[in-house]
């Protein structure tokens, strides 16, 4: 039997500790309802998701730990502050997923594989347990699921595509996909262990779980690559590189500017740097005002741009 509990509500705004809080008592409240179902089945899937549970419990404390770190104060060995934790810890989750959550599943799947002469309990007690865990955890993954794409939509309103690719914030991608993955690792469970009541043959139980940790590795394996990039250190998305040259364009003195370079500290914390040439009959006293008031501008079109250092000299 199976569930996926992929519970993990990490929104990088103030509200999301909450989430996340939330998210951590709910897996553990699921959890403990799976291993005492797996107690009484001997269902090696609903041992899977138990572990799964707990694992999520864990995922949830390395996030609040990673979001507490990344609002460290800038220091001398970290200039710029500690942003990037938190896609640090994001890998770190993802790791855990795969190692863990995957690996455990399709180990008990194989495992059981071997042992199908333990034939489950299909009493009517048995399927109680079982049915009850799993509606149970559909429904708390459901509206999980409903709440962290309701939050998403509100910062990206447009398509979900390319919101995806546009958005750095690590936590909320895992809030999509891990919940995605829940409520179709639930859909799994439902097939698995209903095939496995229908025919007493334990062989679904056992493929429910390989397909689960499965699962879990695909989900794990694109959450690495996500936080990776990010990790590494990505550009502003190119809209907003575009609304930095709209800004420069605007100003009469300047005689030609390039090599603008962006890359993101932090899901709201951008660095700017850009070569600016300014036309040759300006004095200093004339200049300073102008990058002034471009770095103003460029701050209140853009909030997310902390850090902004212009070159003056010469476009390379």
């Amino acid at each position: 039997m199976i569930n996926l509990a992929r519970k993990s509500n990490f929104m990088a705004g103030g509200g999301s500790k909450l989430a996340v809080f939330a998210s951590m008592a709910a897996n553990l409240g699921i959890a403990v309802m799976k291993f005492i179902a797996s107690f009484f089945t001997g269902s090696s899937a609903m041992l899977s998701e138990g572990i799964h549970s707990l694992i999520d419990t864990t995922n949830g404390i390395l996030l609040l730990w990673g979001m507490k770190r990344s609002k460290k104060k800038p220091d001398k060995m970290h200039p710029f502050g500690h942003g990037m934790e938190i896609y640090f810890w994001s890998f770190v989750v993802s790791i855990f997923v795969f190692s863990l959550g995957g690996g455990v599943a399709i180990y008990e799947g194989i495992k059981h594989l071997g042992e199908l002469h333990n034939q489950v309990d299909t009493s009517l007690k048995m399927k109680y347990w079982n049915y009850a865990v799993l509606i149970g955890s559909l429904l708390f993954e459901g509206i999980s699921l409903w709440v962290a794409w309701r939050e998403f939509r509100k910062s990206y309103p447009k398509g979900f595509v390319s919101a995806m690719s546009q958005s750095k914030d690590a936590v909320t991608i895992a809030v999509i996909i891990e919940n995605g993955a829940a409520v179709a690792g639930l859909l799994i469970a439902l097939v698995g262990v209903s095939l496995t009541y229908y025919f007493n043959n334990p062989v679904f139980d056992a493929w429910a779980s390989i397909l689960i940790g499965l699962l879990l590795s695909a989900v794990a394996l694109f959450m690495a690559v996500e936080t990776k990039r990010l990790l590494i250190g990505e550009s502003a998305v190119e809209h907003e590189v575009v609304s930095i040259e709209n800004i420069l364009k605007q100003y009469p003195e300047l005689e030609a500017f390039g090599n603008i370079k962006t890359m993101h500290l932090a899901p709201d914390e951008i660095l700017l740097g850009a070569n600016i040439n300014f036309k040759d009959d300006l004095s200093v006293s004339q200049i300073e005002p102008v990058i002034k008031d471009i770095k103003e501008k460029i701050v209140a079109d853009n909030p997310k741009i902390k850090h902004i250092f212009i070159e003056t000299d010469s476009i390379r």
